[in-house]
């Protein structure tokens, strides 16, 4: 596999967010009037510390072609735009703790603004692939059109995807399972669609387009599987996000796969009980302990001090008992831990990463006709860094 620098990936990545984030502002300041906090709100995602992975994939690929920066900057700002619209989305309907380091934006202003935002963020991706049909040209607009068509459709889809697995309870799934969900979640929004259109934009072949595109979906199913290790083993601050996140949102990765498979039927019974509980919804937005948690335990206080009659007590342990479900606590989340510790699933899954950025980089491979350049360097060496990341 090619040898990856982390720092000249660090300096591509960070030298892309800027462009980004300078036509960011432009787009959205062109529209920032009387509507409140809303347009400051749309940038609070993105001026978090962030890789803007997305947006440098649209660029390099563009670049690496030979196709110009001010023709691509805009469709790059959008896929920023669709991408942070999606995490708002997604961090409502995980109720999600933190993003990039600090709480969520819905913990901290209501779900209600929160899913405005993103709603905003989505409008405002709308005028700049509009103005694509003066920039490229009309039929490159349009065929960029249909690249951002088929990604927010492929995301949509990977997330009904994994929220009914959810709801259902379903545990029939197989490796190959997760792996469709995450090339129609992940890999198309993350890495197929910035990848084609910096290819439509530099004029691409369609046989470079083909070459790309493989490239790009094998290298997106790597990402996430990667990602999927850190949200379990990362570092709270550096990675940014909530750690084990997704085993209090009870969600069907690969590594929880595998872990369950290996597990005996007494583990698969006491995971699966665990995962079906919903996380606690505490007036403070913590998840331990619940406030049904803290209600339980004043009542003993109560009854033990002769404040409330044992009578009085067992009537409201009752409502309490059937007014919701059991919630997850910390202590079911370090029991699933610590059983995919003894599975090897976190091992397993790096193996499976490294795997398809292995396939990945043979199909890269076959993309002919990109120039020596920084823009190429960067593609080649986000292979490595895919799997070698810590954030």
């Amino acid at each position: 596999m090619s040898h990856a620098n982390p720092h000249l990936i660090d300096v591509y990545l960070a030298e892309c967010r800027d462009l980004t984030l300078a036509e960011l502002r432009r787009v959205v300041e062109t529209h920032a009037g009387h509507t409140g906090a809303l347009h400051e709100l749309v940038l609070d995602y993105p001026l978090r510390d962030a890789k803007a992975l997305r947006p440098a994939l649209c660029i390099a690929s563009c670049r690496a072609l030979g196709g110009p920066l001010e023709g691509v900057l805009p469709s790059a700002a959008i896929l920023e735009l669709y991408h942070n619209a999606f995490l708002l989305h997604d961090d409502v309907e995980d109720d999600s703790e933190n993003r990039r380091g600090r709480e969520a934006l819905h913990r901290e202003y209501g779900a209600p603004i929160a899913i405005n935002v993103g709603d905003a963020m989505l409008a405002l991706a709308l005028e700049p692939l509009l103005e694509n049909m003066r920039l490229v040209g009309l039929g490159k607009a349009i065929r960029i059109l249909q690249v951002v068509a088929r990604m927010a459709r492929e995301s949509t889809e990977g997330q009904a995807l994994e929220l009914d697995w959810i709801r259902h309870g379903r545990w029939d799934l197989r490796a190959s399972d997760y792996v469709r969900m995450v090339y129609k979640k992940t890999s198309w929004y993350t890495f197929v669609a910035p990848v084609l259109i910096g290819g439509i934009v530099a004029g691409a072949t369609a046989r470079q387009l083909v070459a790309l595109r493989k490239f790009a979906a094998l290298l997106g199913i790597a990402f996430q599987i990667q990602d999927d290790v850190l949200n379990l083993t990362g570092e709270g601050d550096r990675y940014g996000k909530e750690i084990a996140g997704d085993l209090w949102e009870g969600k069907r990765t690969l590594i929880l796969l595998h872990a369950m498979h290996g597990a005996s039927p007494a583990e698969q019974e006491r995971a699966r009980a665990i995962l079906a509980k919903p996380r606690p919804r505490s007036h403070d937005g913590a998840t331990s302990p619940s406030l049904r948690a803290r209600l339980a335990e004043r009542l003993e206080t109560l009854t033990d001090a002769g404040e409330i009659s044992a009578h009085a007590r067992g009537e409201l342990a009752h409502l309490l008992a059937t007014d919701a479900p059991e919630e997850k606590t910390t202590g079911d989340i370090a029991w699933l831990r610590a059983l995919v510790e003894r599975s090897g699933a976190n091992e397993y899954a790096r193996g499976v990463a490294r795997d398809y950025a292995f396939k990945a980089e043979r199909a890269f491979g076959e993309v002919d006709g990109l120039l020596p350049s920084s823009h190429r360097d960067f593609l080649t060496g986000l292979v490595r860094f895919v799997t070698m990341r810590d954030r």
